[in-house]
């Protein structure tokens, strides 16, 4: 590094400044993450925002935003971290890891004692998260399949507000604590659709497919089995018919990676969920969809 360079960190690091983003920041932050190839929803600054106007973060020098990233509390009683990005000119200047730090110790200062933190780290920052305090919990992996019409099960149909109660309850059992704050919004968004599979008037799993600037994700997909997850994602694919269509599943349930299989989604990349204390206590077996990399 040039004497020039070290001064020029040198000073930046003297100058730099954690602030709180309003939603105007955080727009900035999601149009990072759609030129970094990230594929956010059309509605995610307003969701996300939703979810918790104080857990979004940005790190600036003077009136330069330069990087930020999520701290989103649930309750409490469980935090999340995500949307983690810096400006690729101040990448490798230890900056990144001052905001991670900063981001980590402002989240737990705002969580109840004892309260655990999730999120899902790339492979090539694992290391990094491990050292600071982050286990694996299970690995993530991205498949797309382009959409197309299947026949319509009986079972699945759009969410009605009647059907919150248990969508809830059911979400809160599969994600392992309470997000009606974020989760209505997200149900409920313009730019997504919700459907449920009910048996004998029960709800026995739901999805959302929401459009992003590339095609459509799927997320959550929580669901009782394998076929009643099958008919979900088989509706998801008939309402993205010809677009792109983006599943996240957790490896660990054998199930969610023979769906993708059967029906010859393909690779994208992978993740790893990592907790920062003991994780939620969820069936991963009605997982077969992750709600998002962002938020948990």
């Amino acid at each position: 590094m040039s004497d020039t360079s070290s001064i020029k960190l040198s000073y930046m690091a003297s100058d730099l400044v954690f602030k709180q983003l309003d939603l105007k920041g955080l727009r900035v932050l999601i149009d990072w993450a759609l030129s970094e190839g990230w594929n956010p929803g059309l509605s995610d600054a307003e969701l996300f925002y939703g979810a918790d106007e104080n857990g979004f973060y940005g790190c600036f020098i003077g009136d330069e935003l330069i990087g930020g990233g999520s701290l989103v509390s649930y309750d409490d009683d469980f935090g999340f971290m995500g949307l983690f990005i810096i400006k690729p000119e101040f990448r490798g200047t230890g900056i990144g890891s001052r905001l991670w730090h900063f981001r980590k110790n402002t989240l737990l200062a705002r969580l109840n004692k004892g309260a655990s933190i999730g999120m899902d780290g790339v492979i090539t920052m694992q290391d990094f998260y491990k050292r600071g305090g982050f286990e694996i919990s299970f690995r993530d992996e991205r498949y797309q399949r382009i959409g197309e019409v299947f026949e319509s099960d009986p079972n699945v149909s759009d969410f009605n507000i009647g059907d919150l109660t248990a969508v809830l309850d059911f979400d809160l059992e599969c994600f392992g604590v309470n997000r009606k704050k974020f989760l209505v919004p997200w149900l409920l968004s313009e730019n997504a659709r919700t459907i449920t599979y009910k048996s004998a008037d029960e709800l026995k799993g739901f999805a959302v497919i929401r459009k992003c600037h590339l095609g459509y994700k799927i997320g959550p997909l929580f669901a009782e089995n394998f076929s009643i997850a099958e008919a979900l994602y088989k509706t998801c694919l008939t309402i993205g018919q010809g677009e792109q269509i983006f599943l996240d599943i957790p490896v660990v349930n054998k199930d969610a990676v023979d769906l993708v299989k059967k029906f010859k989604a393909k690779y994208v990349f992978e993740c790893a969920r990592m907790y920062a204390g003991s994780p939620p206590k969820t069936p991963l077996i009605k997982v077969f969809g992750i709600t998002s990399f962002e938020l948990g």
